[in-house]
This record gives structure tokens, C-alpha cells and sequence, in this order.
């Protein structure tokens, strides 16, 4: 049977999730994502490159990193994720950045600060025990990474990217897009995609439904989400939601209630 248990703090989202036939979109957050296999084998295809995590596996996902995922046989997956902004880890790392450059390690005692904050989160634990976890998981988490030189980000993306954040609650308009840079509408969706890994269509709607759900988190309602996003009725924001978070939005609202 499919699970999928979230719960929020005042910093982190944190996901307890257990899964046989239920594959993942592919999508990105813009949190960092760090998590656990507790159970089976996780595979996901990640920057181009197939992945699997064994159990005890801690994956790493930078924001932004494009990723689906599903278990590697019918015998399913458990595991735990948690959602940690990247200003709350400039925060925690004295605005160091911080950069996976390995997608999964195995580290016993990185593992074990991972599934503590995770239960810290999901059991409503004191405030306290769960900031003295993260300063923990951020000091663990910071001697995981080496830096290396990374994909560019460069101008092209970066306009790009504000111009889609300007107007998620419409439809994608390539031509308007492709114009600023004057690049015809398939010229800009090939450059797009070369320096994201994904199309301008799918990096689109991935933030639609990464900003509903920040807005169901806040207002605690899903059809003011439906209406600020453009999407055409919550099913529609339903079906895009559960190809990323394996619940609905509906579902997802009242957890966190």
C-alpha cells in the first residue's frame, strides 16, 4: 500500500513515505532534499544518470535538480526525505554554500541525524531538540560535499527562470519568451534544456505546484492555490500534485492540519 506522511515544523518539511508500485515525476525542488532508504532499493534517474540506494542510502538532491523515482522491485521502498530551505542552510553554514556533489552516500551517523530529525519533525517534538538536530544535520551535510565546478547558471536561465516566476498563475507563452531573447520558440526550448536538464514546459509546472503547495502551507486552502496558479480546477492541481508528492493536495492540506 502506498503511504505518503508528511508533516511541517516551522523549518522543515518532512516526508515518511512507503511505496511498491508508484512511480515519480520527474521534478525539482528548491529546497535541498536529503533523505533515507530505510527499506529496499530507491531508483531514480538524476541529472541524466541512473541511481539506486540501498538500504541505509542517503541521497542528497540540490535544489532545482531534476529527478523522478520509484522502487526497484515489487517488494517496494521505505524511506524518509526532509525539505530544507536553502536560506535556512546559508543560515546554519554562516552563508557558505553548500553543494552535493555526490547523489548518495553511505554514513552511518549522517543516516542516524537524518531518521532523529525526521521523527523529531513527525512526532511534534520540542522545538529545541529539533533546532540542536539540524545545526547537527548542517554540520554533517557540510563535510559531504566537495565543490566542483557546476553546470552554469548563466544569464540566459536566470532571466528565464524570473520571467516563468513572474507568471505562474497563467499559461506557459514560449513565443513571449523566446522573443525577450530573440530565439525563435524552439530555439529557446533546446537552449532551456541544455543548460537546465529539463524543458521550460515541465521546469514551469514543476513551480506551479512547488508554489501552490507553499500557498495550501500558509492559507490553508486549496482553491485559493488552484485559482492563484492557473491551474484549471483542482483536479487538475490534484493530478500534477500527486506526480510529485504521491498525495493530493487536498490530502496534503489536511496532514499538515
Amino acid at each position: 500500500m502506498e503511504q505518503f506522511n508528511y508533516k511541517k515544523s516551522a523549518e522543515i518539511l518532512a516526508l515518511s513515505a512507503s511505496m511498491t508500485d508508484f512511480t515519480y515525476k520527474k521534478h525539482c525542488h528548491e529546497e535541498y532534499a536529503v533523505g533515507v532508504t530505510l527499506r529496499g532499493i530507491q531508483q531514480y534517474t538524476l541529472d541524466g544518470s541512473r541511481q539506486a540506494s540501498h538500504r541505509n542510502g542517503v541521497m542528497l538532491f540540490n535544489p532545482e535538480q531534476i529527478h523522478d523515482g520509484s522502487s526497484y522491485d515489487r517488494a517496494g521502498i521505505d524511506y524518509v526525505m526532509l525539505y530544507l530551505k536553502p536560506d535556512l542552510m546559508a543560515e546554519l553554514l554562516g552563508k557558505q554554500e553548500l553543494r552535493f556533489t555526490t547523489p548518495i552516500v553511505y554514513d552511518r551517523e549522517l543516516a542516524q541525524c537524518i531518521c532523529n530529525l525526521s521523527h523529531a519533525v513527525q512526532s511534534g517534538a520540542d522545538e529545541s531538540l529539533g533546532s540542536e538536530l539540524l545545526v547537527q544535520l548542517s554540520n554533517l551535510l557540510s563535510h559531504t560535499e566537495i565543490q566542483t565546478p557546476r553546470r552554469m547558471n548563466n544569464a540566459f536561465v536566470t532571466k528565464a527562470k524570473e520571467m516563468m516566476y513572474c507568471s505562474l498563475g497563467q499559461i506557459l507563452r514560449l513565443d513571449d519568451l523566446a522573443r525577450e531573447f530573440n530565439l525563435s520558440k524552439y530555439q529557446f526550448i533546446r537552449e532551456f534544456k541544455v543548460h537546465t536538464g529539463t524543458s521550460p514546459y515541465q521546469f514551469f509546472l514543476n513551480c506551479k505546484v512547488e508554489h501552490a503547495r507553499r500557498s495550501i502551507e500558509k492559507n490553508k486552502d486549496i482553491y485559493s492555490a488552484v485559482a492563484a496558479f492557473g491551474f484549471t480546477d483542482l483536479t487538475h492541481l490534484n493530478r500534477h500534485f500527486k506526480s510529485v508528492f504521491g498525495i493530493t493536495a487536498y490530502e496534503y492540506m489536511s496532514q499538515l492540519t
